[in-house]
């Protein structure tokens, strides 16, 4: 039974986390002790408050879940998992998270409060509404970002990086759904999905080109606009990681209907680690030795 409550609390997702580590490495705090186990503990937070919404989002969405190909065999949908035991696990992993969060900092708490609240409000009703849904989705990632800013004394973050952060959101957001429609096209969308009625893959295809572009731009804006950052400008060198990135991920989405599960493309796909981890490397090179 314990394989399934980890299952259903989908670890893999746990990935999206990571974003609350921008602020520590964006204001040059990552070789900073104290900082570092602040960021970390309000990781490990946030992926027990993350894993507590999946479980009360899989109940709720037990039924719909059936009828999709793939969702069926999440644990709770399936049945391997008792809708009782995941209620209680879902509220234990809540309660843990909030009060980890209250001893943290207070700050992080309501952060980590408004953070449950949406998603419970997306999970009942805002899931429903086309562009909405995807917007929350990106409400979710600059809440991480926040998070990690709230734990520690940030002196050089630059608020390009929310907007860098929310165009991404995007763009991940309605990668996802393409693929949802993609999964579904010989199938009627709204039997799994009732937002996906809303959409049409020429649609999101619009909207993706829109937001591929703009976080293109924001992100190249940040390099050379940013206080923060070297004088020499020297963080210009990262964006042909971002521009590829972004290519490759809309590569994947349009040739392989990947991008259904973001963070799957993420632990699998080489390319796309590769891309991430020369970026990382050159930020912290030019962060940390110029």
């Amino acid at each position: 039974m314990l394989k399934y409550i980890l299952k259903a609390m989908r670890p893999r997702q746990w990935t999206k986390n990571a974003f609350i580590f921008a602020a520590l490495v964006f204001d040059r705090k990552l070789l900073n002790l104290h900082a570092f186990l602040q960021t970390l503990a309000a990781f490990v937070l946030f992926c027990l408050l993350s894993s507590s919404v999946y479980l009360i989002n899989d109940i709720l969405d037990r039924e719909s879940d059936r009828a999709h190909p793939i969702k069926k065999n999440r644990p709770i949908a399936s049945g391997d998992l008792p809708v009782g035991l995941a209620l209680a696990t879902g509220i234990l992993l809540l309660l843990v998270s909030l009060i980890g969060a209250f001893l943290l900092s207070h700050g992080f708490f309501f952060i980590s409060l408004v953070y449950f609240t949406l998603n419970l409000i997306y999970s009942i009703w805002l899931k429903h509404i086309p562009i909405i849904d995807v917007l929350v989705i990106a409400s979710c990632f600059v809440l991480r970002v926040a998070a990690g800013v709230s734990v520690i004394e940030v002196q050089r973050f630059s608020p390009w990086l929310y907007v860098v952060t929310t165009l991404l959101a995007l763009y991940l957001g309605f990668g996802k759904r393409r693929a949802e429609l993609a999964v579904l096209v010989n199938d009627s969308p709204q039997s799994h999905r009732k937002v996906l009625s809303g959409y049409s893959i020429q649609f999101i295809d619009q909207l993706i080109t829109v937001v591929s572009a703009t976080t293109i731009i924001s992100y190249s804006l940040y390099t050379f606009s940013a206080p923060n950052l070297p004088e020499n400008h020297s963080m210009m060198l990262t964006i042909p990681f971002v521009l590829y990135g972004i290519f490759r991920y809309l590569f994947l989405i349009n040739k392989h209907n990947a991008g259904g599960e973001p963070e799957e493309i993420l632990l699998k796909d080489r390319p796309i680690q590769l891309t991430v981890l020369l970026w990382g490397v050159a930020v912290m090179v030019i962060f940390y030795l110029f």
